[in-house]
Order: structure tokens, then C-alpha cells, then sequence
């Protein structure tokens, strides 16, 4: 029975739907992910006071986040290729979670440095986990989807963030912030350890939910595919689609740390959005990015379904989240605070669109024992370019801010973001025209 032969008879026979469990368990461990992350950036203003911090002391301090994070990814690709993803996700959020409650505890730059780098080793073990863990879980069809629900919890932390890190400020401080919100994720690991198992070792495994997943590939060579060995490094380096996919991440990832990282710092001040209080443009704009994470996840698998090869479906898909965010470069007109909050939305939304999609393009060409330690390796790069891209933002804005006006400084960096996707696009489609699967 051939994919399309075994897709249609599901239609028919009542399926179960765990694998919506496995992409909710991957979004809750997302959002706790971008909660850790994001958190330092919402006490800036604070800790800027606090320890008599420069523009550039703050970007030395992402910097070093995301050398450490550069690094996690390379390492935890390789690890959960290695030891699955059950374990992988374990040792990951153990150690984030850790590493974010110690932040409490440290009473200089230096000791923020050094918590920063250890929350930047764990928090890398998330997506390549769940990267994988949708590999395993879904057939391509519906990957880009899962990824997208699953990818939206990076926007919901960064909502929550904005409602939650003010209110335990003003009550309890910044330290309380810090353990609050690190302690989270022990909770979610209970559940990841109960619930979770690949597809083909769990217990009461439905098999008609089974065959759908393998809808796409051959039942007997995806097992063998399961039990093989991990893929150096060196092998993959050198295939064009990994190229595609490390130029891809290179190129945009740095853009949503700044929306991360520079974002709340920038409505403080061009608007003078006060950020001890919960902040409604935030809100707006990270829940923006929600709709963008699942609403980019869906196109591309509409076009599947409307007969699209799933290389040109991917593409297509991209090609018009990277059109959309070069409107961004208009941002040094606007005067008024929401029509700001539009604009940085819908790049910021085009941004997590993207990604659920570049993130699906590693599981569509790669097979499934090498789609961890291939998301690794190209977050490393996206976590490269986030690591200098900070360095270039706290020399504009300290330039800026010393000619008096800041502003001037961001609008620059919005020019490089509104064009940035077009040349990670060009970049994947010279790498990869076709996005053709590789053999390993």
C-alpha cells in the first residue's frame, strides 16, 4: 500500500491522537524555555541600577548567552541523537531550570555572566529535542503544523513574561523573579516522564495512529531508520542541505534575539513604556507572533494538501514570511506607539512563521537519527550570529545614545532586520532548490 493508498483508509477508521499530546507536552516546555530566556531582559531597566550596567555591559551579557547556547546546540543535538529524547529533554530543562533559579544568587556582572552561560548550555537541549520528538511523532504532513503549535511557546512565554516578571518585581523583587520562574520547570518535567515515549515503545501504542505517522515512509525501513546509529558531525557537514540549513538559521535567528532581548528596552526608550508595569504593546506584539508560529505551520501544510511537492510548499510558505517582514524598515517613521506595535508584530509574527517551517525543512531532508544533531548544528549558527549581531546592536545604541538619540540606533537595526529573511531565503535556495532528502 503505497503513502497516499494508507492516508486515505485513516480517513476511515477512528485514529487516536497522542501525538497532540506529545506536541503539547513540546509547547509547554517551549514557553517555560522563552520564560527563563526572556525574563533578564524585562528586569534590564532594574538591574541596569542595580549594577551600574552600559548598553554594551548588557550586550556582553547576551553575547555570552548566546556563545554558551552556540554551544549547547552542537552538543545537545549530538547528545539526544545519541541517548533520544526522552532522556535529552530531561538533562536539558534539569539543567536550565537550575541555572535560571541561580541568577538569585549572583551580585555582580561577573556572577550574571556566569549564569547566563550555564542557562545558555540547558535551554539549547529544547529545540533539538523537540525537533526530533515531531520527527518521530508526525508524518511531514502535519510536521510544520505541530512545530508551529509547538514553536508558539516561545510567543507565549513572551507574553506571560511581560504580565508576570512586574508583578513579582514590585512585590518580591528581582531575585524572587529569577526563582519563581525557574522552579517551573521541574513541574513540567514530572509529566514529561510519565507521558512521554517514542511512537514505536509506547505502551498501548494505537495502531492506526501508528501507521498514520509513517503515513509518508516505508513502516519497516522508518524502524530501521529509528534504531540506527547517530551521524558525525564531519558526514554531515558535508551535504549541501545542511548548508541550506545552517545559512537559514545563521541569517534570521539573531533577529528574534533582538526582538527577545532589545524589544521591551525599545518601547521604554522611544515611547517611554514603563516596564514595572504589565506592558499591553508587548502583549500584543508576542501574541502576534503566536498567531505567525501556527498560522506559518498551517500554510505550508494547506499547500501540501493542495497537491504542492513538500520542498515548494516550504519555500513558498517562507518566500512570503520573508516578504512580510520588510516593512519593519518604515519603523523610523512612526510616531505613534500602536502603529509601532503593527509593524514590529507583523515581523516579529513573520519571524516565528519562518521558523516553524525552516525548522521542518531539517526533518524533511534528514532522516530522523539525524534531524537533532542537524538542528544543532544550525542553531550553532543561529546562535553564532546572535552572539555577534548583540555586539553591533550595543555599539549603535551606545553611539546613539551618546549623539542623543538612541532611536536612531534601533532604526538602523530595523533596516538590517526588514531584509534579512529575503537573504536566508536566496541563501537556502542556492543550497537547496529542491530540498531533496538525504540518504545516510
Amino acid at each position: 500500500m503505497n503513502p497516499t493508498q494508507v492516508s486515505d483508509s485513516l480517513t476511515s477508521t477512528k485514529m487516536g491522537n497522542f501525538r497532540w499530546t506529545v506536541v503539547a507536552l513540546l509547547f509547554f516546555a517551549t514557553t517555560i524555555n522563552y520564560v527563563d530566556r526572556q525574563i533578564i531582559g524585562l528586569l534590564k531597566p532594574t538591574l541596569e541600577k542595580e549594577f551600574n550596567w552600559t548598553e554594551s555591559d548588557y550586550s556582553l551579557i547576551v553575547t555570552f548567552f548566546s556563545a554558551a547556547y552556540a554551544v549547547g546546540l552542537l552538543l545537545f543535538g549530538r547528545i539526544v541523537d545519541k541517548v533520544g529524547t526522552k532522556m535529552g529533554y530531561t538533562i536539558s530543562i534539569i539543567f536550565w531550570s537550575i541555572a535560571a533559579m541561580l541568577h538569585a544568587l549572583v551580585s555582580s556582572t561577573a556572577g550574571f555572566i556566569t549564569v547566563r552561560v550555564l542557562l545558555g548550555l540547558g535551554e539549547a537541549g529544547n529545540f533539538p529535542t523537540a525537533i526530533k520528538s515531531v520527527a518521530e511523532w508526525f508524518p511531514k504532513k502535519e510536521r510544520a503544523l505541530a512545530t508551529g503549535i509547538f514553536n508558539s511557546g516561545a510567543n507565549i512565554g513572551a507574553v506571560v513574561a511581560p504580565i508576570m516578571v512586574p508583578w513579582i518585581l514590585g512585590v518580591y523583587g528581582w531575585e524572587a523573579a529569577f526563582l519563581a520562574t525557574g522552579a517551573i520547570g521541574f513541574v513540567w518535567l514530572v509529566f514529561w516522564l510519565v507521558l512521554y515515549e517514542i511512537p514505536a515503545r509506547k505502551k498501548n501504542m494505537d495502531p492506526t495512529e501508528y501507521a498514520h505517522i509513517h503515513s509518508d515512509s516505508d513502516l519497516a525501513a522508518a524502524t530501521a531508520e529509528t534504531e540506527g546509529g547517530s551521524v558525525s558531525w564531519g558526514r554531515l557537514l558535508g551535504i549541501r542541505q545542511t548548508w541550506a540549513f545552517i545559512f537559514g538559521k545563521m541569517l534570521t535567528d539573531p533577529i528574534w534575539w533582538f526582538f527577545l532581548f532589545w524589544l521591551p528596552s525599545y518601547f521604554a526608550e522611544r515611547f517611554q513604556l514603563d516596564l514595572k508595569k504589565p506592558s499591553l504593546p508587548l502583549i500584543i506584539v508576542y501574541t502576534a507572533t503566536t498567531i505567525g508560529s501556527i498560522g506559518g505551520g498551517y500554510l505550508s501544510g494547506y499547500f501540501i494538501k493542495r497537491g504542492f511537492p513538500v520542498f515548494k510548499a516550504r519555500k513558498t510558505a517562507m518566500l512570503i514570511f520573508a516578504l512580510a517582514v520588510v516593512p519593519i524598515i518604515s519603523a523610523k517613521y512612526i510616531n505613534d506607539i500602536w502603529v509601532a506595535v503593527a509593524l514590529i508584530g507583523l515581523a516579529a509574527a513573520a519571524h516565528q512563521a519562518w521558523s516553524a517551517n525552516i525548522f521542518t525543512t531539517a526533518s524533511d531532508m534528514f532522516p530522523k537519527r539525524a534531524v537533532s544533531s542537524v538542528v544543532g548544528m544550525g542553531g550553532m549558527a543561529g546562535s553564532i550570529g546572535g552572539m555577534l549581531f548583540p555586539i553591533l546592536i550595543g555599539y549603535l545604541l551606545d553611539y546613539y545614545k551618546g549623539q542623543g538619540n538612541i532611536v536612531a540606533g534601533y532604526n538602523v537595526v530595523f533596516i538590517i532586520c526588514g531584509f534579512a529573511y529575503l537573504v536566508a531565503w536566496g541563501a537556502m535556495h542556492i543550497f537547496a532548490p529542491k530540498m531533496e532528502e538525504v540518504k545516510l
